[in-house]
């Protein structure tokens, strides 16, 4: 059984249970499908009520923080025990654009020459780790949520909104990785 969890799995399994858990958490318990709401509510809890957006009932939405958690967990858990340590397989064409970026190690995930501990306090770092991870952020707080909650929950609800915020975050992630990416990566 180990061995077959292991194993690469086709991407519409992962497609299929994410979209089982829209219908779920509406049947189970009325709840909205999505991560960014999470540090809200982390906000909520630990700070002092004298912000007003953070005064509400968060425990109402200790769901939220749970599935959040299992999703650190899980992550933990894939990556220590579920890992094949075999380097990603990736088409010649994309390994060929990535040499020319500078990118040549495929054995994580995320590139160490991008990633690695050694590019935080670069210029390299500053604007992917720093600017990058605030401009996320403001983002999903802009938007009203994050591209799991938009483009999961609130196109399976028909949301207009989502619509929108969906759309511009597939255009900006395209000029992401076609041409601000190489450009940076060129740059630093």
């Amino acid at each position: 059984m180990l061995e077959i969890i292991k194993q690469p799995w086709h991407w519409s399994v992962a497609g299929l249970l994410i979209g089982l858990i829209v219908p779920t958490l509406l049947l189970v318990g009325n709840k909205s499908f999505g991560i960014s709401s999470s540090l809200r509510h982390i906000c909520a809890a630990c700070i002092p009520a004298g912000l007003p957006f953070f005064q509400y009932n968060w425990k109402d939405e200790v769901w939220n923080l749970l599935f959040v958690l299992g999703i650190f967990l899980g992550g933990i858990v894939a990556t220590q025990f579920l890992g094949s340590g075999e380097a990603i397989v990736l088409a010649e064409g994309t390994k060929n654009k990535l040499t020319v970026l500078g990118i040549t190690d495929y054995s994580q995930s995320m590139p160490p020459q991008i990633f690695g501990m050694d590019n935080l306090l670069t210029a390299r770092g500053f604007f992917f780790f720093v600017l990058g991870g605030f401009l996320v952020g403001f983002g999903t707080r802009y938007a009203g949520g994050c591209t799991s909650g938009h483009a999961i929950m609130g196109l399976s609800g028909l949301q207009w909104p989502s619509l929108v915020a969906t759309c511009c975050f597939m255009a900006g992630g395209f000029v992401s990785a076609n041409w601000l990416v190489p450009f940076l990566l060129k740059q630093f």
